[in-house]
C-alpha cells in the first residue's frame, strides 16, 4: 500500500516493527480515542493486542490510518464511504485474477471455434 499523496506534512513513517498508539497518533495526527474507534469501524484495521489489551501497530496499519484519515479529512468520505472505499481499493487483484482466468477460457473457445 502506497502512503496517500496529500501525507506530505504528516512525519515518514520509522523503520520500526511496532508501534504503540501513542506513537501512531503521532504519526498520524489523530488522537487515540479516534484510533480506536476506527478499530471498530474499519475491519482492515487490526492492531496487535498484548498483555493488558495494549495495541501494537505494524506499519501496514499506520499507513491504512493514514488513508483513512486522507478519505475522511481530506476527501469529505463517510465513515461508511470510506469503508466501501477500502473495501473496492481492495477488491482489484481477485478481479484481475477472475478477469484473466475469464480472457484465457475465453481464447480457448475462440481457438475451438476457429478449428
Amino acid at each position: 500500500m502506497l502512503e496517500a499523496s496529500n501525507n506530505q506534512e504528516l512525519a515518514p513513517i520509522p523503520d520500526k516493527r511496532y508501534f504503540t498508539i501513542g506513537e501512531v497518533s503521532e504519526l498520524c495526527l489523530v488522537k487515540p480515542h479516534v484510533l480506536r474507534y476506527w478499530e471498530q469501524e474499519f475491519p482492515q484495521l487490526k492492531p496487535v493486542k498484548r498483555r493488558g489489551n495494549r495495541r501494537y501497530y505494524q506499519r501496514e496499519d499506520v499507513l491504512v490510518i493514514r488513508e483513512i484519515r486522507e478519505l475522511l479529512y481530506d476527501q469529505g468520505f463517510t465513515i461508511g464511504g470510506a469503508r466501501l472505499q477500502l473495501d473496492t481499493e481492495e477488491e482489484p487483484s481477485a478481479n484481475t485474477q477472475s478477469i484473466g482466468a475469464i480472457i484465457t477460457e475465453l481464447e480457448d473457445v475462440l481457438k475451438i471455434l476457429r478449428e
